[in-house]
């Protein structure tokens, strides 16, 4: 095993938030103590955020963290394609994580004369789906943290109603932005138009997943649908 593939393992088996032993270390990847503690010194001399010390143990502080790694150019167009899009249709939270990524992507790319700024993208985002940016924060944390949220939505046909939903993921569909969720009105699943969400505020419930209500058992629930229907043409 190469030097970088090493300090990668390294990264990979102390990223789970929990203490791992020096030696417990160098047993997964048959090196030495010795060599683990200069690795780890290496790590953290490089700006890996690893906490921790011999005898005690190592671990991950930060959520995420991207080992070192070699891209493409074609695969930085890619990149560089999804942060432009990001930035032109996605609340202002995501439009400056989206212009963070590109710069810390420009200040180490390894061949700076290929890395221009804009890398040949234009990219401009409909009118209609900025209208929902302002709940999307809001939205994004309620997933994460499995928050239940009280909206007032006007449907298409302008009806409206007060549901409480349990936000389970976010779509965006080129115009608009929607959300699939559990609606508690209905008993059942429904993916509302974020542009269409006329107020939306957390409840003050959290919820726990639960079978016949996640979203895997929604985009099941889908596929089966399009089976039917196939079957059936």
């Amino acid at each position: 095993m190469q030097r970088s593939e090493r300090l990668a393992e390294i990264v990979e088996i102390v990223r789970d938030g929990r203490l791992h032993l020096a030696r417990d270390i160098a047993d997964a990847l048959e090196v030495s103590v010795r060599t683990v503690y200069r690795d780890i010194d290496t790590l953290v001399a490089s700006g890996v955020p690893i906490d921790g010390e011999r005898g005690v143990g190592y671990l991950l502080r930060e959520p995420v963290f991207l080992p070192p790694m070699a891209l493409s150019f074609t695969e930085l167009e890619a990149l560089s394609l999804g942060m432009a899009i990001v930035q032109e249709a996605a609340d202002e939270e995501l439009q400056a994580a989206a212009v963070a990524v590109m710069n810390k992507v420009g200040e180490h790319a390894s061949n700076r004369r290929q890395a221009p700024k804009s890398w040949g993208f234009g990219v401009y985002a409909f009118e209609r789906a900025q209208e929902g940016f302002r709940h999307m924060p809001l939205i994004r944390r309620a997933i994460r943290e499995g928050l239940k949220l009280r909206i007032d939505y006007r449907s298409l046909d302008d009806r409206n109603s007060t549901r409480v939903i349990r936000p389970l993921q976010t779509e965006f569909w080129g115009r608009v932005w929607t959300c699939s969720a559990w609606c508690e009105l209905r008993n059942s699943f429904r993916a509302f138009r974020i542009d269409q969400m006329q107020h939306c505020e957390p409840t003050g419930e959290a919820f726990q997943p639960e079978t016949g209500k996640t979203i895997e058992d929604y985009l099941k629930q889908i596929a089966d649908q399009m089976d039917r229907d196939q079957d059936r043409s």
